[in-house]
């Protein structure tokens, strides 16, 4: 049986300038450990603002047949971050066109954003 896996993109903490990244690792932390106490396979794609963020989730939305892709608040609600947003939307629908796009409120909360979409719960949450 094949296991639906689930890739969050997100921003890397320890490469934003003007921020402590120790709570956001922490909490990022907590939500893959949240991942695995669920059995729900997981990669993340923590990105760097001043690398080529595209080739970097490019590779990282090749490297399986992902069911459901989270996009993290960070890249989503800051202005300055539209056209990356709408890139990575983009790059989604081309490279993982079956796959769900879901949207996290907090790093911890990454697993109840997939699990709306996995089309099997492992987790024993209800689907909406």
């Amino acid at each position: 049986m094949t296991v639906a896996r689930v890739l969050v993109i997100g921003l890397d903490p320890a490469k934003l300038e003007g921020w402590d990244p120790e709570p956001i690792q922490a909490a990022l932390a907590r939500g893959r450990a949240r991942f695995d106490d669920h059995g729900v396979e997981a990669d993340w794609c923590l990105v760097a603002l001043d690398e080529d963020t595209e080739a970097v989730i490019v590779e990282a939305l090749r490297r399986d047949d992902y069911a459901v892709v989270v996009i993290g608040g960070g890249i989503r609600s800051h202005e300055p971050l539209l056209g990356l947003f709408e890139k990575l939307i983009n790059l989604v629908r081309l490279h993982v066109p079956g796959a769900a796009i879901a949207f996290n409120t907090s790093p911890e909360d990454c697993l109840d954003a997939a699990l709306r979409w996995l089309p099997q719960n492992p987790g024993g949450v209800e689907q909406l």
